[in-house]
């Protein structure tokens, strides 16, 4: 596996800090080709020790973040939040889609985020924009990669309406779509 190792908000990475993740994310290794990309991103807020992992794999992106006062213990549970990700994610596709369905997952692995503006606060102020290009799939599969993310909704191209649609975690736990209606 390929591990970048980098610091965020000034923190160096040791020789320590590096050995960890790669030691760490070598767990991994056993669901991922060798040439499989993983982006580890260390950083530490007040007392609190964060690592971020994210590896994008075929149009899917496993991402986890965690946070505890010490870095060693926050890339362990990084790792471990990861695998559950991955074996839930391996579990839903058997049990969605069975054996003989294929699908596609065309999901962007580029994020650029913008930085916090300097401005005047206002009531609308953005602070963060993130891009990233849309590829067609079923609001199914984005269900999937939303919940795969953390995330309560999605943006995505919708394969069978070529429209942008977005799909979204209910308060009562099921979920929704919004689709555009092109106005006459």
């Amino acid at each position: 596996m390929n591990i970048i190792v980098s610091g965020k908000n000034g923190m160096t990475i040791t020789d320590g800090l590096r050995n960890a993740v790669v030691k760490n994310v070598q767990k991994l290794s056993k669901y991922f080709p060798q040439d499989t990309e993983v982006r580890a991103v260390l950083s530490v807020q007040r007392n609190n020790h964060i690592a971020e992992l994210t590896i994008p794999f075929k149009g899917i992106i496993f991402r986890a973040e965690e946070v505890s006062g010490d870095m060693y213990v926050s890339i362990g549970g990084a790792v471990d939040k990861i695998e559950r990700q991955i074996l839930k994610h391996r579990a839903k596709l058997r049990n969605r889609f069975g054996a003989n369905e294929s699908i596609r997952f065309d999901v962007p692995t580029i994020y650029d985020e913008g930085e916090k503006r300097e401005e005047e606060e206002t009531s609308f102020e953005i602070v963060k924009t993130k891009r990233f290009p849309i590829k067609p799939m079923s609001p199914e599969e984005a269900i999937l990669q939303m919940n795969l993310l953390g995330h309560t909704f999605f943006v995505f191209t919708n394969a069978e309406t070529d429209m942008i649609n977005v799909v979204y975690k209910r308060k009562d736990g099921k979920y929704g779509l919004i689709e555009p209606v092109e106005e006459e």
